[in-house]
């Protein structure tokens, strides 16, 4: 497998060089490509390299690798254009994949296996994109202060009840924008204005930093309730770090909404690029992605939940117990995504 990492070409400017992958991974352009895909993946995780370099020992089809920013990379394949040699890209977050679908880089996949294995909630109704792992948004609590019969809904956390007790990250991550997209989705705009003004009038402190941060904040007793995916604590509780383990004995899981649509679930996902010299290798390699043997390092690698249904869940996630997920089509956030960050703005969610 070939990597070229965000450092080769991602600097603080805006800007990216326009320099095409062959010229950074020595690859030239030759009948060899049906036996290579170049991928663009915006997801940051030691444990896919196994997903590559299992995928090239089935397949015979090397795997050149770019990391980067997702947003940055997106920026990239806009700047290449025609010019592009990436077959496929992957990245976090259905905001983002519906973004990248917005600019026109991918093609529609017309695959038996993908749509076989993947629910058609988590996937693009006009299959430009896929998702591949689930990532759970809910409601983690201090367990020494918050008894799990006082929780219920995401709609209850802006209660006065909870005022100054929740923490969570600011309205430009993209988790909370796809979050609150989702709700003007299910609940429509003036509900889910007034669910924002509730949950700003009941911060703890002015959002700051990442989910890990909700997650530590909960732990030394700054806010009760932080709002957090699922994965970023099941890191703390694989973890050999005594105090990471002990962060993660003090917070409990709560799935929310299980009685009504059910939680909040988001996808890490891609589809093919458009301009892909290799189509049929990115095809197969999306096919792979939803194999058993994909789909449980999905699982076990990253502490996500698979797509496909019969996989063996991480021992963490299994203890965190099951639940109802709603089945709204992830699709359905991008299209509100503008309209919740002005949202969030107007109510003072910075």
């Amino acid at each position: 497998m070939n990597k070229v990492t965000r450092r080769v070409f991602l600097g603080t400017s805006t800007t990216i060089a326009a320099v095409t992958l062959a010229e950074l991974t020595g690859v030239k352009e030759t009948s060899a490509q049906s036996k290579q895909i170049n991928l663009y993946s915006g997801r940051h995780y030691n444990t896919d390299k196994k997903l590559y370099t299992d995928f090239e020992k089935q397949t015979g089809i090397k795997v050149n690798l770019v990391e980067g920013d997702g947003k940055q990379l997106l920026e990239r394949l806009k700047s290449e254009g025609q010019n592009s040699k990436a077959d496929v890209f992957l990245t976090a977050d259905a905001g983002n994949l519906w973004q990248a679908q917005q600019t026109g880089i991918f093609t529609p996949v017309n695959s038996s296996i993908l749509k076989q294995k993947i629910p058609a909630y988590f996937r693009d109704p006009q299959n430009n994109w896929f998702g591949f792992s689930k990532r759970v948004r809910v409601i983690m609590y201090n367990k020494s202060k918050v008894n799990p019969s006082q929780l219920s809904t995401y709609e209850d956390l802006a209660n006065p009840k909870w005022k100054g007790k929740i923490v969570i990250r600011s309205s430009g991550n993209i988790y909370n924008q796809s979050m609150v997209a989702w709700l003007i989705a299910i609940n429509g705009q003036q509900k889910t204005e007034q669910w924002c003004r509730g949950i700003v009038a009941n911060m703890a402190r002015p959002p700051q930093g990442g989910d890990r941060d909700q997650i530590e904040a909960v732990a030394a007793g700054i806010a009760d309730l932080a709002v957090a995916n699922t994965y970023y604590l099941a890191g703390y509780g694989s973890s050999k770090d005594p105090a990471k383990k002990a962060i993660f004995d003090k917070i409990g899981v709560f799935f929310p909404n299980q009685k009504g649509k059910g939680a909040h679930v988001n996808i890490s996902g891609g589809g093919v690029i458009k301009t892909a010299p290799n189509k049929a290798g990115a095809i197969k390699f999306l096919e792979y992605l939803v194999s058993p043997s994909a789909q449980r390092f999905f699982a076990q690698g990253n502490n996500e939940y698979p797509v496909v249904s019969g996989i063996e869940l991480d021992p963490i996630l299994k203890g965190f117990g099951s639940f109802k997920s709603d089945v709204t089509n992830v699709a359905n956030f991008g299209p509100n995504l503008a309209n919740a960050l002005k949202m969030m703005d107007r109510v003072g969610w910075k």
